[in-house]
């Protein structure tokens, strides 16, 4: 009876038109979900988000499950997630897009799931990672481990929203360390990010896992930027 009083006086919205929800929507609503451009790359293993790979780091799978416009619908819902504190947008979306991994998943046997860190003083300028509701949500639906202290960002820089597109390219493999030992030798971690634009901060934190003794590397990312 609490939670319909709190909703009557602070009715939901729909993060992506803003319109409010009805009580068996959550985040997003039907008619948004229904708008939202899917990549399908599940469906195909040499999909375009694996071959912005090609010649940079090796890696078994790579996709996105969102494409991204500006000002669409999905930068929309992205933009609330990493700069309006609605966490709860990497949940839906790592549970929706586990239910399309599920059968790479099985055939690829990811060990854990890793995300794109980012700096302390931008952890504590923003107070969360927006990737970090998204990893839990692929980590329920998928069964595997949630590991966000392998991978280490040991340099601060502006965000990528603020670089040109050859600042976007040039990211010092530098940036990111792993801190590893024994157990994490021979296992295929799953890198996931936000948005999949040029592949420079995904192939920095790739070569940073690639440092560990028989280490394989697998993407997945919310979005992909589309022209």
């Amino acid at each position: 009876m609490f939670k319909n009083l709190i909703n009557l006086l602070f009715p939901k919205v729909c993060m992506g038109c803003k319109s409010f929800l009805l009580t068996n929507e959550t985040v997003i609503c039907t008619t948004c979900r229904h708008e939202i451009p899917l990549t399908q790359h599940t469906l195909a293993p040499e999909n375009e988000a694996f071959k912005k790979f090609y010649g940079r780091i090796p890696v078994a799978h790579a996709s996105a499950l969102m494409y991204y416009h500006k000002k669409g619908i999905v930068q929309e819902i992205i933009h609330s997630l990493k700069y309006r504190g609605q966490e709860e947008i990497g949940t839906v979306f790592g549970h929706w897009y586990a239910e399309d991994l599920k059968a790479t998943a099985q055939t690829m046997q990811f060990d854990e799931i890793i995300p794109v860190p980012l700096h302390k003083k931008r952890m504590r300028e923003r107070g969360y990672n927006q990737v970090t509701t998204f990893g839990k949500g692929l980590s329920d639906g998928l069964t595997i481990p949630y590991n966000p202290k392998l991978l280490q960002r040991t340099a601060y820089s502006k965000t990528q929203s603020k670089k040109n597109l050859l600042g976007r390219t040039e990211i010092d493999e530098t940036v990111f360390d792993v801190t590893f030992d024994e157990r994490d030798h021979n296992k295929h971690f799953l890198l996931i990010d936000d948005v999949l634009t040029t592949g420079s901060t995904l192939e920095a934190c790739g070569r940073a896992l690639l440092k560990i003794p028989g280490a394989k590397v697998s993407i997945a990312c919310m979005a992909m930027s589309h022209s």
